[in-house]
């Protein structure tokens, strides 16, 4: 079983650490030693991605992830292949909740309008990403929150950044979405046809 100490280590790094060790020393088993749940969370679904059965647990503090070789892994480093069919594949990512500069209480009427109205792009419209001040609109007390759900619901992939949520101390307060991490939006950017920015 290796070990890998990702301890310290900032959003998407002890993904990425862990990534390294799998392509470098190919263990049958890891343990993966991090400081906080979102880190935890990304590394499991990592390992999960690369045929891993996952374990997680807590030891004197630290969030530990357990994982044992099963399916055969996906190849490293290559975003599954899209099938011909799909295309017209839009990311919107918000890294704010409030639309442009000036009035705050206006730009955050825009952003509710926003979210309401994105369901005319139809199935276009393929992953919403929240990061920084985003993160937001994705936890309790959100005022867009009950059409994320039903976005959700109707299987739109909502992805928001743990190391946001973590940031804001709003980790626990996440109702909707896939806590994410950055190698995972980037992921997402290159399988999109079109990354929409607010």
């Amino acid at each position: 079983m290796k070990e890998i100490d990702a301890r310290g280590l900032a959003c998407p790094a002890p993904v990425l650490h862990t990534k390294a060790t799998l392509d470098q020393e190919k263990p049958a088993g890891v343990r993966v030693l991090v400081d906080n749940a979102a880190s935890q969370e990304n590394v499991k679904r990592f390992l999960e991605s690369q045929g891993f059965a996952t374990v997680l647990e807590r030891s004197a503090g630290d969030f530990v992830v357990v994982g044992r070789c099963g399916a055969a892994p996906a190849p490293a480093g290559q975003p599954a292949a899209r099938p011909a069919a799909e295309s017209n594949k839009i990311m919107v990512m918000c890294a704010t909740d409030r639309i442009g500069f000036g009035d705050d209480h206006l730009g955050v009427k825009l952003m509710v309008n926003f979210l309401r109205t994105l369901k005319e792009m139809g199935p276009e419209l393929w992953r919403l990403v929240f990061v920084n001040n985003g993160v937001k609109l994705a936890v309790d007390g959100s005022e867009v929150l009950e059409e994320l759900k039903a976005y959700e619901r109707a299987g739109l992939k909502i992805l928001v950044c743990g190391t946001c949520l973590t940031h804001f101390n709003l980790l626990e307060r996440k109702q909707v979405g896939e806590t994410t991490n950055m190698l995972d939006i980037v992921t997402a950017m290159q399988l999109a046809d079109k990354v929409v920015n607010l």
